[in-house]
C-alpha cells in the first residue's frame, strides 16, 4: 500500500502523459511555450482569478511575492506555528521576522483570535512593522480567510495565501488560491495537484503585480530576457512539467477531488467514535492533501504508527516539531504558553494513506487495523 500512490495515477493516465511528454521532446521547446501558457490559463480559470504565474516551486512562489512586496528587515510577518518549514523560511530569507501564531485545534489552521492578539502585541512593542499575514491551507483545508481578511483590513496588512497543500479546496464555492492579495501553490509530486519534479504557481487579480512577478521570475527582465530592468531570479516551470500537469489537472477536475472526499467520508464513518477525525467547517471543501487524525497522547500515537508499520500500512507525522522550535529560528525568543495547541498537535497527530486511487479494500485494511489497535489499547 502506498501513502500517496503516484504509480496508480500514472498507470491510469499513462498514454496521455507519455504523449504529452513526447510532444515537448519532439518540439524541443523545453522552457516556456504552449504547455506552460495553456496550464497558466487553465489554472487561473479554475481558481477564478485573472492571473496565474507559474514558477520553479512553491517556496519560490512565496519568495517572489516577498520580493515584489519588498518585505525586508524590520518587517513582521505572521505565520502559523503548525506548518511546513518553508512558510517561515521565506520570511527569514528576506531578512524579515517571522512571528509564529498558534493554530485552531479543530482545523489545524491559524487561530484568528490569537492572530489579532499577536498583531496587537507586535504593534505595542514597537520594534517591528507588521506587514504581512501568511495563512496556510493545511492538509487541504482552506484557512479562515473570511476572518483573516477582516483582520488584515483593520491593521493594513497584506495577505499571502499559502495554498501549497490547499489547491482544490474552497469556502462557499470560492476556491483556494483566490484569497488574499495573492496566493501560491506547490506542484511537488505528493501535493493534490503534483508534477514529476518541482513546480509552483502564484495567483492574483492584480495586473501590475502579475507583470512584476513575470519580470522577477526571469532575471528581472524588461521587454525581453536580455533587457534586465531589476534584480530578479531564475524561477521557471519547465515545459515537461507543465505538460504533465495539464493531464493531471483534467483528472483532478473530473474525479480526483470528488474521490478523496469520498474516501474522507469512508474513513470518518468508521473512525469518528474512536479517534478525533478531520473537522471540515460548514461550507468548506478540503482537497485532503492529508487525512490526519488525533490520538490521546504521544505514546498512543507513536504506538499506533508502529503497529501500522508492522502491518505494512504507511503513515506520516505532520509535524513532529513546531516552527518556533526549529533550530533555524533559535535566535527568536518565544513563550511556550503561546503555542499550547501546536505543541499538543505535534504529539498527537497521525496522517493515514490518502489519495484518489485508494481502493476500498485498502481502506478496509487501514480501518480494521486501527479499530483492532484502539480496541486493545
Amino acid at each position: 500500500m502506498e501513502f500517496r500512490d503516484l504509480k496508480a495515477q500514472y498507470n491510469k493516465y499513462k498514454t496521455q502523459i507519455d504523449l504529452a511528454i513526447l510532444e515537448v521532446i519532439q518540439g524541443a521547446n523545453f522552457i516556456g511555450g504552449k504547455q506552460v501558457t495553456t496550464l497558466e490559463q487553465r489554472l487561473a480559470e479554475y481558481v477564478g482569478v485573472k492571473h496565474c504565474i507559474s514558477c520553479a516551486n512553491g517556496t519560490e512562489a512565496m519568495t517572489l511575492l516577498m520580493m515584489a512586496w519588498d518585505i525586508k528587515e524590520g518587517d513582521a510577518v505572521f505565520v502559523p506555528d503548525f506548518t511546513f518549514f518553508s512558510t517561515g523560511e521565506v520570511v527569514s530569507f528576506r531578512g524579515a521576522t517571522p512571528i509564529f501564531v498558534d493554530v485552531d485545534r479543530d482545523t489545524f489552521n491559524i487561530d484568528t483570535i490569537k492572530l489579532e492578539k499577536t498583531i496587537q502585541k507586535v504593534i505595542a512593542e514597537g520594534k517591528l512593522t507588521p506587514k504581512l499575514i501568511i495563512p496556510v491551507d493545511l492538509f487541504g483545508l482552506p484557512a479562515n480567510h473570511i476572518e483573516i481578511e477582516k483582520i488584515a483590513e483593520i491593521y493594513d496588512l497584506k495577505i499571502l495565501e499559502d495554498a501549497a497543500q490547499g489547491f482544490g479546496g474552497s469556502i462557499h464555492g470560492k476556491k483556494a488560491c483566490s484569497f488574499g492579495d495573492a496566493a501560491t501553490t506547490s506542484f511537488f509530486p505528493a501535493k493534490p495537484l503534483g508534477c514529476y519534479g518541482d513546480g509552483g504557481a502564484i495567483f492574483t487579480n492584480d495586473d501590475e503585480l502579475a507583470k512584476l512577478l513575470n519580470s522577477l521570475k526571469v532575471h528581472g527582465k524588461g521587454e525581453d530576457k536580455y533587457d534586465n530592468v531589476r534584480i530578479g531570479v531564475n524561477s521557471r516551470l519547465d515545459s515537461i512539467q507543465a505538460a504533465v500537469l495539464n493531464i493531471k489537472l483534467t483528472a483532478f477536475i473530473e474525479h480526483e477531488l470528488e474521490d478523496v472526499n469520498r474516501i474522507y467520508k469512508l474513513y470518518n464513518e468508521k473512525l469518528k467514535d474512536i479517534v478525533e477525525t478531520p473537522f471540515i467547517p460548514q461550507g468548506y471543501v478540503s482537497s485532503f492533501a492529508q487525512y490526519t487524525i488525533k490520538l490521546k497522547n504521544k505514546e498512543q500515537r507513536d504506538n499506533l504508527q508502529s503497529y501500522l508499520k508492522d502491518k505494512d500500512i504507511p503513515s506520516m507525522i505532520y509535524y513532529v516539531k513546531p516552527m518556533h522550535k526549529q533550530g533555524a529560528f533559535a535566535d527568536y525568543i518565544y513563550d511556550e504558553d503561546d503555542f499550547e495547541i501546536t505543541n499538543e498537535l505535534c504529539d498527537t497527530v497521525l496522517s493515514l494513506p490518502m489519495h484518489p486511487y485508494l481502493s476500498e479494500n485498502d481502506i478496509g485494511k487501514v480501518l480494521a487495523y486501527i479499530l483492532d489497535f484502539i480496541g486493545k489499547n
